[in-house]
């Protein structure tokens, strides 16, 4: 009887949540054929957030993983190499990995609804069409996580949107992107920071 309650205890204990733990998972298909193209963009950002940060991504389980430490927080960068629609897979097995709570997660994805450059910090919303996020919402079971919108406009004829999405950015859009990419990192490590509703208000306006 004892035993069984001490057990119940430190079970209990194991399955804590840390608080201080930040999953920030970029969204993109691995593989060279994927490289610099509009769909990677989550994977663009996560690799920017560890340029700035000195911090270099290794192969894992299911995605390839780097952490950082920024004002007393952890946070875990993902980018999974289940391909966009199974994502949903290495996000989950890597919040229970490390016992992040959903609440500290944010997913970073391509968005043709946005003009290109801007972004939009939302806690939860619909996938939109999106398979990264749908399959996520699956494996989490409801859509009540971050998620950070990056645009890439929708500067393509009708009938292209899939070529238009898995093309390479143009000239013109690799210029500004350094800028984009910046913003979304920084909008990244501010969510762990301050929290969600102040960086929605400080990043989300500009």
């Amino acid at each position: 009887m004892v035993f069984n309650w001490l057990r119940s205890i430190f079970k209990k204990e194991e399955k804590e949540p840390d608080t201080m733990k930040y999953l920030i998972v970029g969204l993109g298909n691995m593989g060279p054929d994927y490289e610099d193209t509009r769909h990677n963009v989550g994977f663009e950002v996560v690799d920017a957030l560890a340029k700035e940060q000195e911090v270099k991504f290794e192969n894992d389980k299911l995605g390839d993983l780097a952490m950082l430490k920024h004002k007393g927080r952890t946070f875990v960068l993902l980018k999974p190499s289940t391909y966009m629609n199974l994502s949903g897979k290495a996000v989950r097995y890597w919040l229970d990995k490390h016992k992040i709570p959903k609440q500290n997660l944010l997913v970073i994805l391509d968005d043709l609804n946005l003009n290109f450059g801007k972004q939009r910090l939302r806690g939860k919303g619909k996938d939109g069409g999106h398979n990264g996020l749908k399959n996520i919402d699956q494996m989490l079971g409801g859509n009540n996580y971050a998620r950070l919108r990056i645009g890439i406009g929708d500067d393509f004829p009708k009938g292209r949107q899939v070529d238009f999405v898995l093309g390479k950015w143009d000239k013109k859009e690799l210029e500004q992107l350094p800028d984009i990419l910046h913003k979304a990192a920084q909008t990244a490590l501010s969510f762990g920071a301050i929290g969600l509703d102040f960086t929605m208000n400080k990043f989300n306006k500009k």
